[in-house]
């Protein structure tokens, strides 16, 4: 039963970001290139570091896995 369950959650969680990639050009905002996203520019190349997206991760994957503590 739990084995069917994540593979349910599994499935739901590939289906959205599926559709998020698919359908990331028509969105108001570029997934990725979020506001407080560090940028440093230099003659020689770029650095770029994804702050926002990060922390928005790891808030998800906590709520996550503070979920599945419980049960």
């Amino acid at each position: 039963m739990n084995l069917g369950r994540t593979l349910m959650i599994l499935g739901g969680l590939l289906l959205a970001a599926g559709l998020l990639i698919s359908l990331g050009a028509r969105l108001p905002f570029k997934p990725g290139h979020l506001p407080g996203d560090i940028v440093i520019r230099t003659k020689n190349g770029v650095f770029y570091f994804p702050l926002v997206p990060c922390l928005l991760a790891s808030l998800l994957l906590s709520l996550l896995f503070a979920l599945f503590r419980r049960r």
